[in-house]
């Protein structure tokens, strides 16, 4: 089993935009993130850690400008965040500590009524035909064709 951690060589590589989500807890604007249309087969991964996080089985459109997932499959854990003056969850992956953005209780009621909405900034996706490749065969059974 691989060991995921907080990568300072990765972290230096992200973008001004990437660093400012995963490492400063910020928002990508509505509308803008580059999976916000992705509707291919594979999993998401931490963008700094490649911890898995979602399977695109879970990822629908939920209308609110980033891209939405029912449940994740592992590694993403929930924190109290009183910022902007509001209560919420804010969920990070475990292992390497990034902030991928928040919890709701608007989701799909018939997929468990969660919605998960998530950064695409901290986000890296792999496709199903590469996951064995790069070391994510194991979820290989949690991706699903998605039309």
């Amino acid at each position: 089993m691989p060991e995921y951690t907080k990568n300072p060589d990765v972290i230096a590589t992200l973008s001004p935009e990437e660093y400012h989500v995963t490492q400063e807890s910020g928002t990508e604007r509505p509308g803008t993130g580059k999976l916000l249309g992705n509707k291919e087969p594979g999993i998401y991964v931490d963008i700094v850690s490649g911890e898995p996080l979602f399977a695109s089985g879970d990822k629908y459109e939920s209308g609110c400008g980033w891209p939405s997932f029912t449940k994740p499959i592992e590694n993403v854990t929930e924190h109290e965040d009183n910022s902007l003056g509001m209560r919420r969850v804010e969920v990070r992956s475990k292992h390497g500590d990034s902030h991928l953005g928040h919890v709701f209780p608007d989701g799909p009621p018939d997929r468990g009524g969660l919605r998960y909405c998530i950064n695409s900034a901290s986000l890296r996706f792999v496709h199903r035909d590469d996951m064995e490749a790069e070391g994510y065969g194991e979820y290989l059974d949690q991706v699903e064709d998605v039309a």
